[in-house]
């Protein structure tokens, strides 16, 4: 007997390919555009709203049926404010120079437009396991856009990943003539994450026709 429904699967592989909250939704492109300069930022910030989202959406479900709907928004706040301060002071406690890196971006995942959706579009109607998958299911659509644009990032605008030389010595010069790899500083600036975006969104679409709007 599988461990998961075929219905519980759909949950977690949609938000991985055809209904991706990034290329797809649209959403969540702020962070994709400010933090991916680096890879373990990227990650980093991936694996916070794995647990944010994941958490958050077995809380707004088990909550669902006291929450007054005039204050649901208000709740929703609370709850992912409430999980953002945990992961900022993990991370605080943990990987210091990190968090000063993401700085104000972690704080920011309580404006996540995927987190508040999810929320309101899945955990209020749904029990706690199915908007759990849900949550996960998002949250890893999201990460995997973010390391993807984050690996492309930090290799050709800084030739390293995680902080590790891997297209040569960017600063190993003979004279007039550089030895390694140059640093094209063009990838590390905001535009190259759209447009790395952009590069997958077109990918995405030209694998799968159907996900083409018509005009």
């Amino acid at each position: 007997m599988p461990l998961l429904s075929k219905k519980e699967s759909k949950l977690i592989l949609d938000p991985l390919a055809d209904n991706n909250p990034i290329t797809i939704q649209v959403l969540g492109i702020c962070s994709a555009l400010a933090i991916t300069a680096e890879l373990k930022a990227s990650v980093v910030m991936a694996v916070s709203v794995l647990f944010v989202l994941g958490m958050g959406n077995v809380v707004i479900s088990l909550m669902r049926n006291i929450i007054p709907s005039k204050i649901r928004i208000i709740v929703q706040l609370v709850v992912v404010a409430t999980l953002v301060i945990v992961v900022d002071q993990t991370l605080k406690a943990f990987a210091y120079e990190l968090s000063k890196t993401l700085s104000v971006f972690v704080g920011l995942i309580i404006t996540n437009c995927i987190i508040m959706g999810r929320f309101e579009a899945f955990a209020l109607g749904n029990g706690p396991w199915r908007s759990f998958l849900d949550g996960i299911g998002n949250a890893l659509g999201y990460g995997v856009i973010l390391i993807i644009v984050g690996f492309f990032r930090e290799l050709l605008g800084s030739g390293t990943l995680f902080g590790i030389p891997v297209l040569g010595d960017p600063i190993a010069k003979t004279g007039l003539y550089a030895y390694g790899y140059e640093n094209n500083g063009f990838m590390i600036i905001p535009p190259a994450a759209l447009i790395v975006v952009g590069i997958l969104i077109w990918i995405q679409r030209a694998k799968n026709p159907s996900l083409v709007e018509e005009a």
